[in-house]
């Protein structure tokens, strides 16, 4: 059985940031295959420790959700403002030993439900294209491939995939 909570105690951003973790090893090592340097793949993306998520994604606007299979600590999915008119994914992890249930699935629509409630009209997601599963996943939530809303260093440009979709 799976359930999704919003992150929201010491314990929750610590759990999030050991997915958040592994998912930064994760991206350094699929990375390194396409000549991207880690320094870059951590500097831009992964490093936060469980008090920058917790201050990152404890807003009212910005959140943190935590997936649970069974009551086991499973994935985490990050969703925050972006401009006025947007909505961003972040931080989409699920452990290896969960993947194949649906967690992934729970989490995206997890974050559309509580997206719409924004107000904002556009869903965003930036990840690397090495990191075939995420896009995999973006694509089945109806997400298309748009131009660049954030500025990468040159180093990784060719490895960056930008997706949006309607709310």
């Amino acid at each position: 059985m799976i359930s999704i909570s919003r992150a929201g105690s010491k314990e929750d951003f610590v759990i999030a940031a050991g997915f958040c973790e592994a998912l930064g090893a994760l991206d350094v090592e699929l990375g390194r295959d396409h000549g991207i340097p880690a320094e870059i793949v951590m500097a831009l993306f992964h490093g936060e420790d469980h008090e920058s998520l917790a201050r990152k994604y404890g807003s009212d606007e910005a959140m943190m959700f935590l997936a649970r299979w069974q009551g086991k600590p499973a994935g985490c999915i990050g969703l925050a403002p972006f401009g006025t008119d947007a909505m961003e994914i972040h931080k989409v992890y699920v452990d290896p030993s969960f993947r194949g249930l649906g967690i992934g699935n729970v989490l995206m629509q997890r974050v559309f439900d509580e997206a719409k409630k924004s107000g904002r009209s556009t869903m965003l997601v930036n990840t690397a294209a090495y990191l075939k599963n995420a896009v995999s996943l973006y694509e089945a939530f109806g997400f298309a491939h748009c131009p660049p809303f954030h500025a990468v260093p040159a180093e990784i440009s060719h490895t960056e995939v930008f997706m949006s979709r309607p709310l």
